[in-house]
């Protein structure tokens, strides 16, 4: 059974953080080590997190000496690991009990590099309220409409490397990553499986329009180096297509 390293970066999340870890907890896929990086120069909730982890050895907390970000935290997290495959979980979404067992499964048996699954969309006060199917993912497709879960990626660590990482972005650092990733070839399988619960919060940080405009722009620009009419472009499909998802999903 391969160690699979588990990445939750922690920002002001006290409210939802145990229900995280603890449905990491109780995976039935036990082989795997959580580390947690500890994002906030507010120190207010670190006993708290302490407190929560002493349930199992398996679980490191590491403190960052000044706020990183999420990305650059998944990064931190990343170096820190030992396991062959990488799975990330944001402190306020959750995994239902064989999420790792099953997407582990999926990937050994089609010799897959990196997945994501289906999802619920759950509220503050986790009730369900849409969901949404993944589907198989090449670099085109993906250009146009982001249609992962990052609580819902396992990868092979292998695809980590200097020039395949999170940015130093407030939002869709995740985004960026995948783009990295499938514009080397690979493509991104899905398990058509819910097996996450994301957590939609209105006052989170991803639901700012301004910052998602700001910085969708900046993933076709900087990144992807696209001219800048050529990114206007590709960023009002991305926009068109997030609205339709969430007509559709709520």
């Amino acid at each position: 059974m391969d160690l699979v390293s588990i990445i939750i970066p922690y920002y002001k999340k006290k409210k939802y953080i145990e229900l995280a870890i603890n449905s990491v907890i109780h995976q039935t896929y036990k082989n795997f080590e959580l580390i947690i990086i500890y994002d906030d120069k507010n120190k207010e909730d670190l006993s708290f997190i302490k407190k929560i982890i002493k349930k199992d050895k398996r679980i490191k907390i590491y403190i960052n000496k000044k706020n990183l970000g999420a990305g650059r935290s998944r990064n931190k997290g990343i170096k820190l690991s030992r396991g062959k495959f990488i799975a990330f979980i944001d402190a306020d979404d959750l995994w239902l009990r064989d999420k790792l067992k099953k997407q582990i499964l999926f990937m050994k048996k089609n010799e897959i590099k990196i997945s994501h699954t289906s999802y619920y969309i759950i509220d503050f006060a986790n009730k369900i309220i849409g969901s949404r199917e993944a589907k198989n993912l090449n670099h085109e497709k993906l250009l146009s409409s982001c249609n992962i879960g990052l609580s819902t990626v396992i990868l092979n660590k292998t695809l980590i490397k200097n020039n395949i990482k999170f940015p130093n972005i407030k939002t869709k650092e995740d985004y960026v990553l995948w783009l990295k990733i499938t514009q080397c070839g690979n493509k991104i399988f899905a398990l058509k499986n819910n097996l996450t619960k994301w957590r939609r919060l209105d006052a989170s940080l991803s639901s700012s329009i301004f910052q998602r405009i700001k910085d969708g722009y900046l993933v076709y620009r900087n990144y992807m180096k696209f001219s800048p009419i050529n990114s206007t472009i590709h960023l009002c499909l991305l926009s068109m297509n997030y609205l339709l998802k969430r007509i559709r999903n709520t």
